[in-house]
């Protein structure tokens, strides 16, 4: 008999309640001077959990897809920009095929980044083009390609001295494209990682050492946050572990879909993605 996932459940209502704090305070309310209306943080903390719901229950489906023993996901709640630090689930047998590693590695960010879209999509239209008179000492998001695209055709080419002010669903979705992103780059046993060592076997440590020297030079150059993530990598490793049958070649059907998330990655990467916004004198 299977055990209720009290645990789960647990870390998955707290991150509901952090990631709701978090809403609520960016819409402007102060919760610990009027805790009841914490509801508004809703619009952002729904569109955010669905996002990391999609990206997770996709991997859990795919492993229970192929037989693989796979847990639960596990929500991480934290007092951060965010409300979170994501989640994830752990897989507790060895994957079989490449074929198996693809569908595992990729279903999680190409649905988490399918919602994201849609949530960006629809927060766009709400969001406003403000002076940056108005946005002076918050928080300034990055712009990915795609999240850059998609606010130019919805809202047109913003002005010289003005900024974008997110409606919270495009915040979500901002994050949700982000979170894709980092859980893409092809390094170790990240998303990317399982990717890219279905399309290129044991090819992919050394690539992976090359990535985080890249992230490394990013770092210094552009965003000390990727040095951060580059010495995490570093500790969680390079190497991937083998599948059992590696001899058994990856289709084409899955060899696409292996690079269809090497397009996603580029359009939501973020160089810089997150910069104080300066008071204006």
């Amino acid at each position: 008999m299977r055990k209720f996932p009290f645990l789960h459940l647990i870390l998955f209502l707290l991150t509901f309640l952090s990631t709701l704090a978090v809403g609520a305070l960016n819409a402007g309310v102060n919760i610990f001077d009027d805790p009841g209306m914490i509801y508004k943080g809703l619009p952002f903390s729904a569109t955010l959990l669905v996002i990391l719901l999609a990206h997770e229950f996709s991997h859990f489906l795919s492993s229970r897809r192929h037989h693989i023993h796979a847990t639960l996901p596990y929500f991480i709640p934290a007092p951060t920009l965010f409300g979170t630090l994501g989640a994830f689930i752990k897989m507790k047998s060895p994957i079989q095929t490449k074929n198996a590693l693809m569908d595992i590695g990729a279903s999680g960010p190409i649905a988490g980044f399918l919602v994201s879209l849609v949530a960006t999509t629809v927060g766009l239209f709400f969001s406003k083009v403000v002076p940056v008179t108005k946005t002076a000492g918050m928080i300034s998001l990055g712009d990915s390609l795609l999240f850059s695209g998609l606010t130019r055709l919805i809202l047109g080419e913003v002005p010289a001295n003005y900024d974008v002010l997110l409606h919270p669903v495009a915040f979500a979705g901002w994050i949700g494209f982000f979170v894709t992103a980092l859980n893409l780059i092809p390094v170790g046993q990240l998303d990317g990682g399982h990717i890219l060592y279905a399309l290129i076997g044991e090819r992919h440590a050394k690539l992976s050492k090359v990535l985080i020297g890249v992230m490394i030079v990013l770092g210094l150059a552009v965003w000390e946050g990727w040095l951060v993530w580059a010495m995490l990598l570093v500790i969680l490793g390079f190497r991937h572990p083998p599948i059992i049958y590696a001899d058994v070649p990856l289709d084409s059907r899955r060899r696409l879909i292996g690079w269809a998330a090497v397009i996603i990655f580029i359009l939501t990467f973020i160089p810089v993605p997150i910069t104080i916004v300066g008071e204006l004198g």
